[in-house]
């Protein structure tokens, strides 16, 4: 027979390998209905309808909630980005899930200027440096920046084709362009590609 201690650690070993929950709610933004996904205590993701790769990371289903403090801060923070605000990455708590090279794709995404956008090309650049590598494929950045799980607030719309072009967003051309344009972007330098990928 196990004793009180032993039935409590196997408990207590049984609890940790629990599922973890998901939570999901929706925002009604000016590009049309946005899911919000959260761990309870930091964003997880931010997908918006029709996006490719949405709800990715997260393998449990997802239970709507509306009344999480963490949903409330990200939805202050919505409204004030639509609003023509600045707010800051870092007011919110985020946590994406994808391995290390991506987070530190999505990292550099964080540090893109409010209207202002990077190449695939030059992020390349930025993370060979940080993997002290010679160089890295633009390719390989590319396929990073398209699955970043917390859109627009991951700014990952920022980001262009080395020619200007308006190539690869998860979410469609048309709100990477609406994105671009809120933010005072100069479009005048930058092109809707006619096909294929070009970074």
């Amino acid at each position: 027979m196990l004793s009180n201690d032993s039935l409590y650690a196997a408990y207590k070993e049984k609890d940790t390998r629990r599922t973890k929950m998901y939570y999901q709610t929706n925002y009604l933004s000016p590009l049309g209905r946005l899911t919000l996904a959260s761990d309870g205590e930091s964003i997880l993701g931010l997908w918006l309808e029709g996006q490719k790769h949405h709800g990715s990371g997260i393998a449990e289903e997802m239970i709507e909630r509306d009344d999480l403090p963490v949903f409330d801060a990200a939805k202050k923070w919505l409204d004030s980005y639509f609003d023509g605000a600045q707010p800051a990455i870092s007011e919110l708590p985020l946590a994406p899930i994808g391995g290390e090279f991506r987070q530190s794709v999505w990292q550099i995404l964080c540090e893109i200027p409010y209207g202002e956008v990077i190449s695939y090309g030059e992020i390349a650049k930025s993370i060979a440096v940080k993997m002290n590598k010679a160089s890295m494929s633009s390719q390989a950045v590319g396929g990073a920046v398209g699955h970043n799980p917390i859109s627009i607030i991951i700014p990952c719309h920022r980001v262009v084709g080395s020619n200007g072009s308006l190539t690869g967003y998860a979410g469609g051309l048309a709100a990477k362009i609406k994105l671009l344009e809120l933010e005072g972007v100069d479009m005048s330098a930058l092109s809707v590609p006619s096909k294929g990928t070009a970074l």
